[in-house]
């Protein structure tokens, strides 16, 4: 798909760069992308995958627009409140950049999304936004199955965390082997301890950039944890463990 004089205006501060120019561009157009949760990350997420200008965004979210909602969640209006997510951010993203496509799905991630047939021919990555453990354990197994990058982040009161694996490249080192695939353990979450709204926008961030550097070939840190102390305005990075017992990415007996 090439450029068209609109997106040489729209993206020409990436093309004046050697390292994207027209080539990466294109590459960033023809990409799809899934975003799952339209929370604090989502919306930061989304305004620069779509301001980017990849070619095919799809967003997951059953919620409704809240009050208690609007403290961090930057695409949404007070006027938003009771309406759906992803209807909402569809209009702003489209408002922003009428030359990508989003499509929505107003309802949780499942099986059928992630399992079915447009996983395996659509997307280019997939981006855990959600706050939910038995979510991101589903997203990150399928990922893995499929061969499909995966950013993953969270957040909560003044610090947030962000993985991302490269399935494509690596088969060893997953989600799971931070936190056990069976653990029932309840996640805390800022809709339980609080959460600073900048925070989250400083995660989504990253996760959007994380993105761009897995579509344009930059990306080298599988499985290497970021933990940011927005307190203290420093950032911690280690390097997970491979589980080898991982009922996800551990060896098989086949």
């Amino acid at each position: 798909m090439s450029l068209n004089d609109d997106d040489f205006m729209r993206y020409s501060r990436h093309l004046l760069m050697d390292d994207i120019g027209e080539a990466g561009q294109e590459k960033l157009t023809q990409a799809k992308v899934l975003i799952v949760g339209l929370g604090g990350l989502g919306c930061p997420v989304a305004l620069y995958l779509a301001a980017a200008g990849v070619g095919q965004i799809d967003l997951c979210d059953p919620d409704r627009v809240d009050k208690t909602n609007l403290q961090r969640q930057i695409l949404y209006r007070t006027e938003d409140c009771g309406e759906l997510k992803v209807g909402c951010a569809r209009d702003r993203l489209h408002a922003l950049n009428s030359g990508i496509t989003i499509n929505v799905l107003a309802r949780e991630v499942d099986v059928d999304i992630l399992n079915g047939p447009t996983l395996t021919e659509a997307y280019t990555a997939v981006v855990d936004c959600t706050d939910n453990l038995a979510a991101r354990q589903l997203i990150n197994k399928t990922c893995y199955e499929h061969g499909i990058p995966l950013i993953s982040a969270a957040a909560v009161g003044w610090e947030g965390q962000l993985v991302a694996f490269d399935f494509r490249r690596y088969r060893q080192s997953c989600f799971s082997c931070i936190i056990d695939y069976k653990s029932t353990e309840p996640m805390m979450n800022c809709s339980n301890f609080g959460v600073v709204g900048p925070v989250l926008g400083v995660m989504g961030s990253l996760q959007s950039i994380t993105v761009m550097r897995m579509l344009l070939g930059f990306f080298e840190q599988h499985g290497e944890l970021q933990r940011y102390d927005g307190k203290r305005g420093q950032w911690l990075t280690m390097q997970c463990a491979i589980d080898a017992s991982c009922p996800i990415c551990g060896p098989t007996d086949s």
